[in-house]
């Protein structure tokens, strides 16, 4: 009998578990659910007349051998090292030079959704797109019920990529003991909230980083990342600012008007990077990421008991490590585990 694995979220981990699931077994059916129209999650890419900007995670650390290699030898297809160091600004935004290390930073031309959109493309899995997952149920298999009342499976395993938070919500009362303390777990992860603002403008600004990042995390501002500076993403003589507000402001501010969070923190770049042209940008886009970056990993007793009973969890909340290479790192060795799993069935 052929062995089937559902998989709800196609982020990164997910992407990562599938490509070596299916490198073991060939033969399973995959099947992933995605509540949007894109892949990689926060790893998230956008483009706007000849440009693409990065407006969640904004690269893949040189920092895991595993990983290094699957971007490096096996999809290094449009692979681009971002150029320039990270520097430090204080909470009265003085900057200084930071102590940037020899670790390359990458991503991809096209954005970096192309690594999920590589490691799916490596498998023979079905990626359903705009298919929101809102129930997970056993009854002679995993099943799951989507948001327009329709039922996938039955599954052997189930693999869950999406945010700790909501994927405590979809095990939630599953009727198996372990699955529902693992939800418990998933629910106890907490969060820090990060808004997002994207301006572009029709000039290039002369500094010698790539990015600023507030070192002693007492400024309304946390990142300050430059697009310019990953080949292929913007022209020459623009420049587009990725500016992340800290947790606590994009906390406080969240459900403020877009235009008004965007102006504040388009005058804070512009005191911070000392240009006083930033103030007014040429164009903009935001984005709130309410679940942004896991605090802590998720207790490891409850992942391994869900397994047990063949429930799998991937992503950095899974890691410990809010990092785009931990999510991919752990998606990796989780996929060995849902491979070997359904080896033996």
């Amino acid at each position: 009998m052929t062995a089937r694995l559902g998989t709800v979220g196609a982020g990164a981990g997910a992407a990562a578990a599938t490509y070596v699931t299916n490198n073991a077994l060939p033969d399973a059916e995959i099947t992933v659910f995605e509540k949007s129209r894109g892949v990689c999650g926060r790893a998230a890419a956008r483009r706007r007349d000849g440009l693409v900007y990065e407006h969640g995670a904004n690269y893949l650390t040189d920092d895991d051998d595993r990983v290094n290699n699957l971007v490096t030898e096996e999809f290094d297809d449009g692979l681009v090292e971002v150029n320039g160091p990270i520097w430090t600004f204080d909470a009265a935004g003085t900057v200084s030079e930071g102590r940037d290390s020899d670790k390359r930073r990458w991503t991809y031309a096209d954005g970096i959704t192309r690594l999920a959109k590589h490691l799916f493309g490596a498998t023979g899995a079905t990626v359903k797109r705009t298919t929101r997952i809102v129930d997970v149920h056993h009854d002679g298999g995993w099943r799951l019920t989507d948001a327009n009342e329709s039922t996938h499976g039955p599954f052997d395993t189930l693999l869950l990529n999406p945010p700790a938070p909501q994927t405590a919500a979809l095990l939630d009362e599953t009727g198996i003991e372990a699955v529902d303390q693992l939800g418990n777990a998933a629910a106890a992860v907490d969060y820090r909230t990060v808004w997002t603002a994207v301006l572009g403008y029709d000039f290039e600004i002369d500094v010698p980083y790539y990015a600023l990042v507030n070192a002693d995390k007492e400024h309304a501002v946390g990142w300050i990342g430059r697009e310019e500076c990953k080949p292929g993403h913007v022209p020459d003589g623009e420049t587009v600012l990725v500016v992340q507000a800290s947790p606590d402001w994009s906390t406080e501010r969240y459900d403020d008007p877009p235009e008004q969070n965007i102006a504040v923190l388009a005058q804070h770049a512009a005191e911070i990077v000392g240009d006083e042209r930033l103030t007014d940008p040429d164009w903009t886009d935001h984005q709130g990421w309410r679940y942004a970056l896991p605090e802590a990993g998720v207790r490891a007793d409850a992942v391994r008991a869900a397994a047990q009973k063949d429930v799998y969890v991937t992503g950095d909340w899974v890691a410990g490590e809010a990092r785009l290479h931990a999510a991919v790192r752990n998606g990796l060795g989780t996929g060995d585990a849902v491979a070997e799993a359904l080896r033996g069935r």
